[in-house]
C-alpha cells in the first residue's frame, strides 16, 4: 500500500504543478508609481484574472501578506496607510486558485521607496563645451549634438545617486559612484528629445530604499544650429562685383575707342578741305587746338557711353552712365 500512495501522490503533485504552470503570471504596480514620502500613504496593487483566489503580498527579507479576491475583481490592493522605513523594500505577488486548481509564479519586483526629507537634497550642476552652469532653477539653450554633463553631489550621505527627469515616474539614470559623494551624467549628442528639466536625489549609505528629497533643478533646450545666413548672400555679392569690374573695364575701351575715331574722323575732313597744291600743315596743326584768346568757335560733343547688353550688372549695382565732353575747335583752315 505505501509504494502505491506515494505513486497516487506524486501523481497528484505532477497534476497540480502542470495545472500551475497554466495559470497567468500577475503583474505588481505602485501608486504613487513615484514612491512615498515618510508617513505618506501608499498602495502596491497586484492584477490577475478575474478568478477567486487567494493573493499574496511578498517583501523581500519581509514580512508576506494575502488577501482573499472575489472572481469579479482583477486586481487587489494592498495600501499601508503610515508608510515608515519598514515598508521600504522590494515586493513581488502571487495568488491561488482552486478552480482550476494552480499557483501562479511571482511577479516581477516593483521597488518600493521611501522619501526621508531629513536628507539633505543633493547639489546640482551643468557643463557643456567647456561651460559650467552651477545657477540653479535656469534654463540653459545648447546646440543640437552638444554633450552635456549633470553633476549631482551631497558629501555627507550621498551613496547612489539617481537622475530625474520631468514627466518621467521613474529615473532615468543611476549611478553609484565607488567612492560616493558625486555622481556625473552624460547625456552624448543631445537632440530635441531631450529637452526637459532636470533634478537629482540620492540613496543614503546602507539604506538601498530609502531616498532624499529632489534637489533643485535646471532646464535644458536643445536648439538646431543656425544656418549660415551670408553663405549664399556673399557669393552673390562676389558674382556681382565681378561682372561690375568686368563692364566697367569694356565701357573704359569702348570709350577710348569712340575717342580714336573721332579723332581720326576730325583729321580726314581737315585734309579733305585743304586747297589743291597747299602744303600740309605739320602734324601738330591736325591736332585739336584752341587758340587761347579765342573761344567763340568752341563747341562741346557730348557722348553717351552705351552699356553693352552682355554686361548688364544685377540689381544691387547700377552705374550712371558717364558722360565725355570732347573739345572740338571749329576755326577756318589756313
Amino acid at each position: 500500500m505505501a509504494p502505491m500512495a506515494v505513486a497516487l501522490i506524486l501523481g497528484w503533485w505532477l497534476v497540480a504543478a502542470s495545472r500551475a504552470q497554466q495559470v497567468p503570471r500577475p503583474s505588481l504596480s505602485l501608486h504613487p508609481s513615484q514612491g512615498v514620502s515618510l508617513g505618506g500613504t501608499v498602495t502596491l496593487r497586484c492584477h490577475l484574472p478575474r478568478l477567486a483566489a487567494w493573493v499574496w503580498l511578498y517583501q523581500e527579507g519581509g514580512r508576506t501578506h494575502n488577501k482573499y479576491k472575489d472572481k469579479e475583481l482583477d486586481a487587489v490592493e494592498f495600501s499601508f496607510m503610515t508608510t515608515s522605513w519598514e515598508h521600504a523594500g522590494m515586493y513581488r505577488c502571487r495568488y491561488h486558485v482552486s478552480d482550476p486548481l494552480g499557483t501562479s509564479e511571482k511577479s516581477d519586483p516593483v521597488e518600493l521607496v521611501v522619501t526621508d526629507a531629513r536628507y539633505p537634497p543633493p547639489s546640482i550642476s551643468l557643463s557643456f563645451e567647456g561651460h559650467m552652469m552651477t545657477t540653479i532653477n535656469i534654463s540653459i539653450h545648447v546646440g543640437r549634438g552638444s554633450n552635456v554633463t549633470i553633476r549631482c553631489w551631497n558629501w555627507d550621505y550621498g551613496s547612489a545617486f539617481l537622475l530625474h527627469k520631468g514627466g518621467h515616474s521613474a529615473p532615468v539614470q543611476r549611478q553609484d559612484p565607488s567612492g560616493g559623494g558625486m555622481a556625473t551624467f552624460t547625456l552624448f549628442g543631445v537632440t530635441p528629445a531631450d529637452t526637459g528639466t532636470y533634478s537629482c536625489s540620492y540613496h543614503p549609505w546602507v539604506y538601498p530604499f530609502v531616498s532624499s528629497s529632489l534637489g533643485d533643478s535646471v532646464t535644458l533646450e536643445v536648439t538646431s544650429p543656425p544656418t549660415h545666413p551670408g553663405a549664399n548672400g556673399e557669393s552673390r555679392g562676389s558674382l556681382v562685383v565681378a561682372v561690375a569690374g568686368g563692364c566697367a573695364t569694356a565701357l573704359a575701351f569702348i570709350l577710348v575707342l569712340i575717342i580714336f575715331f573721332l579723332l581720326a574722323a576730325r583729321r580726314g575732313r581737315i585734309q579733305r578741305t585743304t586747297s589743291p597744291g597747299e602744303p600740309l600743315k605739320s602734324s601738330k596743326a591736325n591736332e585739336l587746338q584752341v587758340p587761347p584768346t579765342d573761344n567763340e568757335g568752341l563747341t562741346y560733343t557730348e557722348l553717351q557711353a552705351v552699356t553693352p547688353s552682355f554686361c548688364r550688372p544685377g540689381p544691387s549695382v547700377v552705374p550712371q552712365p558717364p558722360v565725355i565732353y570732347a573739345q572740338l575747335g571749329f576755326g577756318e583752315p589756313h
